[in-house]
């Protein structure tokens, strides 16, 4: 990945995604960046991934890795980056000099104590918490004298009139007055610049002309406004979409037993399945519930975006995944059938009884998972069944159709034509109906009696597996 900042042209689309690495990453992160993404994709702009590691105590190599590993695995790479906060920081403070000299910023030495006294003072008369601007610099306004020895912070200087407003893509209309903003610290007293200032500055220098971000981004966007207009930057358009809910209707989080999004394809999800299921917490096109990867990224469109919150449902996107699987290429399904065995120390299988496996299985399993589970089955050495089903289905009256018929399939040609013959003989010879001779042989060969057609599941095993595990009772 390039790490580059490029200069491209104002009118080129271009989106970023910027995950704090301070724990990994879940579908409610990923849905946030899955519609950058697709709108980069869609106008054929540029997707840029931006790691916001200032909270240096909380963030961690390790989720960085997993944010990595996530948008590798869903295909969603970025054209650029990752780009890493902590190594700009010369640029913030660059940036930091061009705003005192221009008067934009002032330091403070109001200490904690005395801030959270004002704010107690202020909850007590019902006021709204805030900054009263003590040490802002103002025509004809004495300061309190400088304490010895204090840093101060550096505050913003936010306009003091008039309002704040942008054309949100999935709000609409959003006006804040300027007096309703405190003046913000954008560095702290070691020098180290805050959130909102270096998201500015990241944007500018990165020329992001749209912003697609979570709406618990709202309060944080009229400030940000503020400071690219200090700066003499255009802001970029902004979309900030509603929260993703768990099952239980609370808001997705790591604390609220969210799954890191690498474990769903530890546990058997398509990516193109991920992408189709979040693509539709909070954005579709007409009914659509099935569609491509490609589908979505020529369907996409900010106008589409949904207002209300999604919930996450692990049933629906089960059916997705499902529905991707039964449509899914056998040589593509088999390969990632064969990673599942891999993780287990499966036995080596060979691809091509796997590709086979896949068309027969497909239509009956919503994950990898469950076919690597029929593959470890039905392909191994042994197969072991449930005793309940033995004793109901492997009677003596029919232990005779049995041997007749692994005789009849020791010696038939080896091809499903030539096996539906053999079994069709064999009842016929014996006075039986499919179900009493299928059931005990899908028993024998398969350990249970569920399975897809019994002559279809005898050709997939082979004739050497399937006569020894008829004999085998």
């Amino acid at each position: 990945m390039n790490d580059q900042i490029t200069n491209l042209p104002a009118a080129r689309v271009r989106t970023r995604f910027a995950p704090s690495p301070t724990g990994f990453i879940h579908l409610g992160n990923i849905r946030s960046a899955l519609y950058p993404w697709a709108f980069a994709r869609s106008t054929g702009g540029d997707f840029i991934l931006r790691i916001e590691d200032t909270d240096v105590e909380r963030s961690t190599q390790a989720a960085v890795d997993v944010i990595l590993e996530g948008l590798d695995w869903l295909g969603m790479a970025p054209d650029e980056g990752p780009f890493y906060q902590m190594q700009r920081m010369d640029r913030y403070r660059e940036v930091l000099g061009q705003l005192k000299a221009s008067g934009h910023v002032y330091p403070c030495y109001m200490s904690v104590q005395e801030l959270d006294a004002l704010r107690e003072q202020q909850m007590a008369n019902k006021e709204k918490p805030r900054y009263n601007g003590l040490w802002r610099p103002e025509s004809g306004k004495s300061l309190p004298d400088v304490p010895l020895g204090v840093q101060p912070v550096l505050r913003f200087r936010n306009p003091q009139g008039g309002v704040v407003a942008w054309d949100d893509k999935v709000k609409g209309r959003i006006e804040i007055r300027n007096e309703e903003l405190d003046d913000l610290v954008i560095a702290r007293p070691d020098g180290t610049p805050t959130y909102n200032f270096c998201v500015v500055v990241d944007d500018i220098d990165m020329e992001i002309t749209h912003v697609i971000r979570g709406d618990d981004h709202v309060n944080n966007t009229p400030r940000q406004i503020n400071i690219f207009l200090a700066l003499g930057a255009q802001p970029p358009v902004y979309a900030h979409l509603p929260t993703v809910l768990n099952e239980q209707g609370e808001k997705m989080s790591k604390r609220n037993g969210a799954k890191p999004v690498t474990q769903y394809r530890d546990e058997g999800y398509l990516a193109d399945a991920m992408i189709n299921y979040l693509a539709r917490l909070g954005w579709s096109h007409g009914d659509d519930e099935i569609f491509t990867r490609q589908q979505f990224i020529d369907w996409f469109s900010l106008d589409h975006l949904g207002r209300s919150a999604a919930q996450f449902d692990e049933a629906k996107l089960r059916w997705v995944n499902a529905q991707h699987i039964k449509s899914m290429d056998d040589d593509a399904l088999a390969k990632l059938v064969a990673e599942q065995l891999v993780k287990r120390n499966a036995a080596q299988l060979d691809l091509a009884p796997l590709v086979a496996l896949c068309a027969l299985f497909k239509d009956r399993c919503d994950t990898t998972v469950a076919l690597a589970d029929w593959a470890e089955r039905l392909l191994g050495e042994e197969v072991e069944g449930a005793e309940q089903e033995r004793a109901q289905y492997l009677t003596d009256a029919v232990a005779p159709a049995l041997d007749a018929l692994a005789q009849a399939l020791d010696e038939c040609v080896w091809d499903r034509p030539a096996i539906a013959a053999a079994i069709k003989k064999t009842l016929a010879d014996h006075g039986m109906k499919m179900p009493q001779l299928a059931m005990p042989v899908r028993v024998l060969v398969a350990g249970t009696a569920q399975t897809p057609s019994v002559d279809a599941l005898l050709e997939l095993l082979g004739r050497e597996k399937v006569v020894a595990r008829l004999k085998k009772r």
